[in-house]
């Protein structure tokens, strides 16, 4: 007979929370959910690094996955503008460059 295999569980909050969810099951879904919102709160990270800017980056793709309704739609529009900017500086930066060379 072999051992039950170990189920997959999702990580306990750290212990520094243990002050502000005293009283909540560690096994509850929505405490767990709470515990993971005041650790992204609290994240000390540097900000005017190339790291801190992707962590930025990182965390506004995890809340537009997490968001439902209008901020979803919200967020998408958002990245769609920014790579309609994109696409038209790099456009006109195509055309000074060719036209500067030719």
């Amino acid at each position: 007979m072999t051992p039950p295999e170990p189920r997959h569980r999702e990580p306990h909050w750290a212990r520094r929370f243990d002050d502000e969810l005293v009283g909540l099951d560690p096994e509850d879904p929505e405490a767990r959910a709470f515990a993971q919102h005041l650790d992204r709160m609290q994240r000390d990270r540097p900000s005017f690094t190339v790291e801190g800017y992707l962590d930025g980056v990182k965390d506004f793709a995890e809340s537009a996955n997490r968001a439902q309704g209008g901020r979803y739609w919200a967020a998408v529009l958002v990245v769609v503008l920014l790579l309609v900017g994109v696409v038209w500086v790099v456009g006109n930066a195509l055309v000074f460059v060719l036209g500067t060379w030719l």
